[in-house]
């Protein structure tokens, strides 16, 4: 395989195509072919899955994972890659390039128009920073049930939230509404050192297994997390002063009441309530927050 996943063969292709990377992207290239490797060993592709990769860039994680996968679909916003991605995988035939921002794609209909046998379906990519949650929400929120992992390398940090538990400093909504949909585990650290240009902090690569069913059932999913979004408004604050906050402060007495109904202490802080807590105060709170 011609890897491009030196920073030597990076540099060659970048001048070869006066490509100018665009920070506005969060374009950084990896060139570690370890990593491109391990990325696809975290994902378990193997040749009964399609793969969805989102951002291939110069097409470094693409090759290594149309070797381990049936096929591979990437999906590109940027049509200045087009002839770079074009000559890289002329020769490839399980590899479509799709041109189209991935926020404004149908993945729902994306997907069954590649996957017509009942593929395992993963979702693997280097996610640019800045667009990371949009991204990772638009596949936990698609309204398919055919995804089975989606294994990304993001910020370290990030993935360090979305893998918290309460308590913990890191924990907050995005970790509930990625634990909602999903098992996170953290695969590996990656130094920023591997990349061109350099970011300046380092990644992670973290695992999403979906849920066949969501981890805690909710009658009204918006007002869920509009509790939930109350609850962390203001970190330092108590439960009881974010909700009565975000609901009103003549529905004090009435907030009060259904927290200790279901036996939470009003005191408490947003961050150290569990999913399944949550589940209990949105339920007794939609009569007061959806009358």
């Amino acid at each position: 395989m011609n890897k491009l996943s030196t920073s030597k063969e990076t540099q060659l292709i970048l001048k070869k195509f006066d490509f100018k990377i665009k920070k506005s992207l969060g374009q950084n290239f990896l060139i570690d072919d370890n990593i491109l490797s391990n990325i696809v060993k975290a994902a378990d592709v193997d040749k009964d899955t399609i793969v969805f990769e989102v951002g291939p860039g110069l097409g470094a994680l693409t090759a290594h994972l149309s070797e381990a996968a049936k096929k591979v679909v990437a999906i590109e916003i940027d049509r200045r890659l087009e002839p770079i991605l074009k000559e890289r995988f002329q020769a490839y035939s399980n590899i479509d390039i799709v041109f189209e921002d991935v926020l404004k794609a149908d993945i729902s209909a994306l997907i069954d128009e590649h996957v017509t046998n009942g593929e395992r379906v993963a979702v693997v990519a280097n996610l640019p920073y800045y667009v990371t949650t949009p991204i990772l929400m638009r596949f936990l929120e698609a309204k398919t049930s055919v995804i089975e992992t989606i294994v990304v390398m993001i910020q370290k940090e990030v993935a360090e939230r979305l893998n918290a538990e309460p308590g913990e400093k890191s924990y907050g909504s995005l970790s509930i509404a990625v634990q909602y949909s999903s098992i996170p585990k953290i695969m590996m650290t990656v130094p920023k050192t591997v990349f061109i240009p350099q970011p300046n902090v380092d990644s992670a690569v973290i695992r999403l297994d979906l849920l066949k069913q969501k981890k805690v059932k909710v009658n009204d999913e918006d007002f869920f997390f509009r509790v939930i979004r109350a609850a962390f408004a203001q970190r330092r604050k108590t439960l009881m002063n974010n909700l009565t906050h975000a609901f009103g402060k003549e529905q004090k007495e009435a907030i009060l009441t259904r927290l200790e109904q279901i036996g939470i202490d009003p005191k408490r802080r947003g961050e150290t309530l569990t999913i399944e807590e949550y589940a209990k105060l949105s339920e007794v709170l939609l009569p007061i927050g959806k009358p």
